[in-house]
């Protein structure tokens, strides 16, 4: 995942206020870190840590110290620095930059922006712009919904149920995410964050009856915006010659982005209660969470009677 420094430039979510002072040529250089750096000690001619792929802050100290001393050192270094494939520089608080900084940039081309915000706050908004905008993410077809506060992604094939599971599950005063498409998100370290997009936010697909807006139907209580993925539950056709679990002391995973989440497939055939296998399933879920396995619980206590069995009832 990059972007490039006229995405910055195009910002209006984040309310970076950038506005471009000069090195225009460079606006398609990429950014591939959330991290920034204050040049700092770059700007005397040391560069030995220097990562010219960051954004580079300028703040009241830099500037202040680049209009303080001779114009003829500071274009040294400051030339010195430029030779580095710098992304970009940003000045705060509206500052105007020296000139000799001004003509550097324009020449190396390197885009020089500036910002009306103070470094701390312009460094917080910018962190999270990078963070939101480079994490990994991808798309899956499913339906993702919020029970008891775990995050519950539903899977199977088309026509199986997942909506009317979900809306099922709504009724019951659970929320829902997202249906049909949902958009994951990595958050560093291990988290996969999932929402709908903007069109379908809130709406459900239920055949036979079409386009329903839960939002409407059922409240804001009944919805959510995001919500992160605790589990995979995956609806599959009944099939009389698989064997499914039945004691729960295997726990199989689905890697998502190289996250790995708990999943459970749930075979689906008429008079099964699905909804309520759901919910279930996320109850076991916490209680996992909290130290407490009741299969190997109860796996651990079968094995404590076999081993302590009395004995002189074998078969002759």
């Amino acid at each position: 995942m990059s972007l490039s420094i006229k995405d910055l430039l195009e910002d209006k979510a984040y309310g970076l206020d950038l506005q471009l002072l000069c090195g225009e040529a460079g606006l398609s250089n990429r950014l591939y870190s959330s991290r920034i750096q204050k040049p700092g000690l770059a700007l005397t001619g040391y560069t030995e840590h220097l990562h010219p792929d960051r954004v580079q802050v300028l703040g009241n100290t830099e500037i202040s110290y680049l209009s303080q001393i001779p114009e003829e050192v500071g274009s040294r270094h400051i030339e010195k620095l430029c030779s580095y494939p710098i992304a970009c520089f940003i000045v705060t608080k509206g500052l105007d930059p020296p000139e000799f900084l001004k003509r550097s940039a324009e020449a190396a081309g390197i885009p020089l922006l500036v910002t009306h915000h103070q470094s701390s706050t312009f460094i917080s908004l910018i962190t999270k712009f990078l963070e939101e905008s480079l994490l990994p993410s991808t798309h899956i077809h499913g339906v993702l919904v919020d029970v008891l506060g775990v995050g519950v992604l539903l899977l199977g094939k088309s026509g199986i149920g997942k909506s009317e599971c979900a809306l099922d599950l709504v009724i019951r005063g659970h929320r829902l995410v997202a249906d049909d498409v949902i958009h994951i998100k990595k958050k560093m370290p291990a988290a996969l964050v999932g929402q709908a997009g903007e069109t379908i936010q809130y709406h459900m697909e239920i055949r036979g009856l079409g386009i329903i807006n839960i939002k409407d139907l059922y409240g804001v209580s009944s919805i959510r915006e995001k919500k992160i993925i605790d589990m995979v539950l995956e609806l599959m056709e009944w099939d009389a010659n698989q064997e499914y679990e039945r004691l729960g002391i295997d726990e199989p995973v689905k890697t998502i982005l190289g996250v790995d989440l708990p999943h459970l497939k749930i075979p689906v055939r008429p008079g099964r209660n699905l909804t309520s296998i759901i919910e279930v399933a996320a109850r076991n879920f916490l209680l996992k969470g909290m130290g407490y396995h009741s299969a190997r619980e109860f796996h651990e206590k079968l094995l404590a009677r076999l081993e302590f069995r009395p004995l002189g009832n074998e078969v002759e």
